[in-house]
């Protein structure tokens, strides 16, 4: 399993908290009902914060 930043872990489980209470929102403005979608979401985050998260997969 990849290892990322504390920050990077902290904010996936921020969005996968989000996710159960169903809060978190995809960029058009509908829920979030996957688990892959909400710890994407976290990565993102993350990374625009500046963590040590590797690049994104195409």
């Amino acid at each position: 399993m990849t290892k990322y930043s504390e920050k990077a872990s902290e904010k996936v489980e921020e969005a996968l908290h989000e996710k159960n209470e169903g809060t978190i929102k995809t960029g058009s403005g509908k829920k979030v009902t996957s688990r892959k979608q909400a710890i994407a979401i976290g990565l993102s985050e993350a990374r625009k914060e500046g963590a040590k998260v590797p690049k994104k997969k195409n």
